[in-house]
């Protein structure tokens, strides 16, 4: 965080200091995760830090007018209070650049469907640790297909239970093992071909 400011005050433009310095950390950190150099811990150490130096060059870069790279809309899904995946996604994301709407856990499909409504993203991610929740899962793509909305938005979901054979049954676009596989895919879809 120190480091964002004394870079600000030397100047330095701050999609310079997201592009050229936040995000390629991550991306680093992510790939050592990857590998299994880095744990859930460094991680979590990571992405805080990074989401202090997002806090800071937010303002500034909507200041300049500067875009996000994407929308996401991420929650836990109706029934799951647990949240850390979730959270470890929703900064990874941010740490990509996106602007994520987080709608909280126990969200329920029409939580969901009132933010894609209203931010129109191109990703949107369902958590659930739980197994007794995956159910809402497939509710949640459900409704979301009802709205008319399957066809604006590809949809990640993960956590604990989740298989690639669940997510294929229920209509997911990608299955993310972890955070930063979640947010390859949303880079994939949202990137210029």
């Amino acid at each position: 965080m120190t480091m964002v400011i004394k870079l600000l005050e030397e100047g330095k433009a701050p999609e310079v200091i997201l592009n050229e310095a936040l995000i390629p950390a991550l991306d680093e950190v992510g790939e050592l995760y990857q590998k299994g150099e880095y744990f859930l811990p460094e991680m979590l150490i990571a992405s805080r830090a990074a989401q202090r130096g997002i806090d800071i060059l937010r303002p500034k870069l909507i200041e300049k007018g500067i875009k996000a790279t994407g929308k996401a809309v991420m929650g836990t899904v109706k029934g799951d209070m647990h949240d850390l995946g979730k959270n470890l996604v929703v900064m990874t994301l941010e740490g990509a650049g996106f602007e994520v709407i987080d709608v909280g856990a126990n969200a329920s499909p029409d939580k969901f469907i009132k933010a894609i409504r209203e931010h129109k993203p191109q990703v949107v991610g369902l958590s659930a640790l739980l197994s007794t929740t995956m159910p809402s899962m497939k509710e949640t793509i459900d409704t979301i297909k009802k709205a008319g909305l399957r066809d604006n938005v590809k949809i990640i979901v993960g956590g604990a239970p989740i298989t690639q054979k669940f997510a294929d049954e229920i209509g997911a676009d990608f299955y993310g093992t972890d955070a930063v596989a979640g947010k390859d895919f949303a880079r994939s879809v949202v990137a210029v071909p």
